[in-house]
């Protein structure tokens, strides 16, 4: 007869076949603090094993080593409920209203959260988590909601309703609307709860309702999805297309509470995912323009909010490499090449000069964890011992300084590509923002071509007028790139490649890398810092968008990313080198094969790169 207190028996039920357990993934919750003792409602934990997680307790510590290796064991967050928040946090005082804070929680919940945050984790705040969520990421909280008066909208005066109720805690005691666009909709109404009403624009939800305060200000990294009658917020979602809600009720509490649970293990299973395609597949943006910021004496080896590209960020967006290049600005007939940058140097090329040697003093001072690479195996080597790479470039053939004999110097120091031109015509080219000064490739610029092509040196196209482009491809006797650019027939934008020259590239066995620079992706916009056009609207699906344009018309052999990043590129879900986890997401959702993913992300650039090295 089996008895429950078998442990042997127990044990070889656990062993009875192989492997023991399926891979799921892991759920941290944030444990109240309570009487000296680190607590949770069971709810939580139940919830989190029936929506097909784990879930493991995180304990309210600040201890920076605690944080970053929790951090580095889970695939999503929960922010428990509990007391309220200091409201010194939030630079306030407190008010009558405020009830128990309690110290031991605000400060390890406010650093996990924006490390998560940071680390583009899922996150589902409840209670006290959707508050912590907007304490911790720009937003207000109302200290006391019962304490202020009845919400107004319109003209008209709204009942207050009572958000601290006296009922069992599964029990709903009040409603809320939830905007029909939004994902927490969407999670209700595909769950088919019996708990909510579909409307035309909104759903309705019956909710638990057992707090006093609420978030007042969703800041903007979060919209309000989820309102009571009286207008008091209930919940709220990220707007920048990461997998992030808050909400006010407690639904572990709840008999239908569960599809949000399932929600947060199902995106926590496509962060794992991407994870582990990252762990496996080399990934390289192609141009990044963080020398620019070098005369700010940026901190590489810190989370600098001064530039979209550091070890930290990198290490966050799981980012193997980076082409960083020496950018220089085209002067205007009249002025000097002196007068456009911030280092007293001599000369274009000395500046390039200068800009290689501090990205060297950056790599000399985080080894072992960077290095700098010069060809694909390179970068292969470096990613099988942990570390990041940078890759040197040139944008602006100006930095030859008008001498052939300068694309030898530069290939000797590592250079992989030069691009001919920036904005406005040079000595090599005409540029897509130029004054067709040559027509095309100078005789200058065919020379120099053929001399990266005897070096080994990649020839970079983007910023190129059409009749340039079409030049050097006739010039070129090994394969091109386009480091970072995108699809006019998306944004009709001179600095974007039309279909007709894209499939050209791809014929010669180019690639072209979809850049993040607002205004190539979207239309409509105002001068930016280095002059191009920029709407500001653009969001990681307009990035997505050109990308597929790109493969419907070269091909998946012929295309990658190039971000732009600290060259004003950067746009809504890919801001900096931290999110481009997201990047990959999106490709894993559409049900890109992992084989294709490596090509995208670096794969087509190398196998260019490897080509031309060989020439």
């Amino acid at each position: 007869m089996k008895t429950p207190f078998d442990l042997q028996l127990q044990l070889h039920e656990v062993y009875a076949s192989f492997p023991a357990a399926d891979r799921r993934p892991v759920i941290g919750i944030t444990g109240n603090y309570e009487d000296l003792t680190c607590k949770l409602g069971k709810g939580y934990y139940q919830s989190v094993i029936q929506a097909g997680g784990v879930p493991v307790i995180i304990p309210p510590s600040a201890d920076k080593l605690v944080l970053m290796n929790t951090l580095d064991h889970i695939d999503a967050l929960i922010l428990s409920g509990g007391a309220d928040i200091n409201p010194l946090w939030c630079g306030e005082e407190p008010a009558p209203g405020l009830h128990g804070i309690n110290q031991e929680r605000d400060l390890p919940e406010l650093l996990v959260t924006r490390l998560a945050y940071n680390r583009q984790m899922p996150i589902l705040g409840i209670c006290r988590g959707i508050q912590t969520l907007a304490v911790a990421l720009g937003g207000k909280v109302c200290q006391d909601i019962g304490s202020e008066e009845s919400s107004v909208k319109g003209e008209q005066s709204v009942a207050a309703v009572k958000h601290s109720q006296d009922a069992d805690r599964s029990e709903p005691t009040h409603s809320v609307t939830i905007a029909e666009d939004s994902t927490l909709y969407n999670i209700y109404s595909s769950s088919g709860s019996k708990s909510s009403t579909s409307h035309a624009s909104t759903s309705t939800l019956y909710v638990n309702s057992f707090h006093h305060q609420a978030v007042s200000d969703t800041g903007s990294l979060f919209r309000a999805v989820a309102t009571a009658k009286d207008g008091v917020i209930e919940a709220i979602e990220s707007t920048e297309f990461k997998s992030i809600i808050g909400v006010q009720w407690h639904p572990e509490c709840m008999q239908e509470g569960l599809p949000l649970f399932q929600w947060l293990v199902s995106e926590a299973a496509a962060y794992r995912k991407a994870h582990e395609v990252h762990n496996r597949v080399l990934t390289l943006d192609t141009h990044c323009d963080t020398p620019m910021f070098f005369p700010q004496g940026i901190h590489f080896e810190q989370r600098d909010p001064r530039i979209l590209v550091d070890l930290h960020k990198m290490t966050e967006g799981r980012l193997d490499a980076t082409i960083m290049v020496a950018y220089l600005p085209q002067p205007n007939i009249g002025e000097t090449f002196s007068s456009k940058v911030d280092f007293d140097v001599q000369g274009p090329v000395d500046y390039a000069d200068l800009i290689f040697d501090k990205i060297e003093e950056i790599v000399k001072s985080n080894q072992p964890y960077i290095d700098i690479a010069r060809t694909p195996g390179d970068l292969y080597e470096n990613k099988r011992h942990g570390r990041k790479s940078i890759m040197l470039g040139i944008e602006n053939g100006l930095a030859l300084g008008g001498q052939l004999q300068n694309v030898k110097h530069f290939a000797d120091r590592g250079v992989v590509y030069i691009t001919l031109c920036h904005n406005g015509d040079n000595d090599l080219c005409d540029s897509a923002r130029g004054c067709n000064t040559h027509g095309g490739v100078s005789h200058f610029g065919e020379q120099v071509i053929r001399e990266m092509n005897r070096l080994g040196m990649m020839v970079d196209l983007s910023h190129a007028a059409e009749k340039s482009f079409y030049d050097a491809l006739d010039i070129s006797q090994t394969p091109i790139v386009c480091s970072h650019s995108s699809c006019r027939a998306l944004c009709d934008h001179p600095r974007n490649l039309t279909d007709e020259q894209m499939r050209r590239l791809a014929a010669r066995g180019g690639v072209m890398q979809v850049t993040l620079y607002s205004g190539f992706l979207a239309k409509e916009g105002k001068k930016s810092r280095v002059g191009e056009q920029s709407s500001g609207t653009a969001t990681i699906l307009d990035a997505i968008a050109h990308l597929e344009h790109a493969v419907s018309i070269m091909g998946i052999d012929h295309v990658g990313l190039g971000t732009d990043f600290d060259g004003d590129g950067g746009i809504c879900g890919l801001r900096d080198s931290s999110e481009l986890l997201q990047f990959t997401r999106q490709l894993l959702a559409r049900r890109y094969s992992e084989r294709d993913i490596q090509k995208i992300w670096g794969g087509n650039f190398l196998r260019v790169m490897a080509q031309v090295q060989r020439s």
